[in-house]
């Protein structure tokens, strides 16, 4: 297919632009599924069409507390930032954001006072930096698929709070097989798969087929690595997401 929509079409889509089924790509089926995970992993660090942004709840538990980390899916790749769901008295009608946001609805009622809201908004978000910080110490690396929250767990946490966890995962393509389908990832395993090819050939260097036909497969190799180079420069200079705060 030319819109491959599962891991088998993609592979039969990249041997087709090798040549094949006029030609015997000669590489097994165990070298092909490493080249395709290796694809796709390199296509999952650098490109933002990969990776989506999202919001995990996470219900607080003793064995959080004792821990004093969090274990995370496997699927995350880094995160933002942690947002506390924080239910005390300094919510409520009578707390002071309350009050403020109040005056401001109010003031809203004449003309071009809504700049009164916009500098409440500023100042609430200067206190809250102040006081609160602009975010909670988290340490996350993706290789432990834990974060760690650095906070007095046993002052700070009680079981049961609940935790927004803000990061950025990997797009499953066997959830979103449109992912197969992406121009660059075709490009790339097809690169791939063609330096195995050459890897395979070289061995073969210089021996003669019937016919007069010799086999090339440094050629094969060089052509593929020239074509591997370009296509990863391509994908970090267009469409790498810049670099966050908080990389696993």
């Amino acid at each position: 297919m030319a819109k491959p929509t599962s891991r088998k079409e993609l592979i039969d889509y990249c041997l087709r632009n090798l040549g094949a089924p006029v030609l015997e790509i000669n590489v097994d089926e165990e070298q092909i599924d490493d080249r395709v995970d290796e694809a796709l992993q390199f296509y999952q660090e650098y490109h933002s069409d990969a990776i989506v942004r999202h919001y995990r709840k996470h219900q607080v538990t003793q064995t959080d507390i004792d821990n004093r980390y969090i274990d995370l899916p496997n699927d995350l790749l880094f995160v933002s930032r942690v947002l506390p769901l924080e239910q005390d008295n300094r919510s409520g009608m009578f707390s002071l954001d309350y009050q403020l946001h109040l005056n401001d609805i109010y003031d809203l009622r004449s003309p071009g006072t809504i700049i009164n809201y916009v500098m409440t908004e500023q100042y609430m978000s200067l206190l809250d930096q102040t006081f609160n910080g602009l975010n909670q110490r988290v340490r996350f690396n993706r290789h432990m698929n834990r974060i760690y929250i650095d906070t007095d767990w046993e002052i700070d946490y009680r079981i049961g709070d609940f935790l927004v966890i803000e990061g950025y995962s990997t797009v499953n393509p066997e959830t979103y097989p449109d992912v197969y389908n992406d121009i660059f990832l075709k490009r790339y395993l097809t690169a791939l798969i063609k330096r195995q090819w050459g890897v395979n050939m070289k061995k073969y260097e210089g021996i003669e087929l019937p016919g007069g036909v010799s086999l090339n497969g440094q050629q094969i190799y060089d052509e593929a690595n020239e074509e591997i180079e370009r296509i990863e420069e391509e994908m970090q200079l267009k469409y790498e997401m810049p670099p966050m705060g908080e990389i696993g």
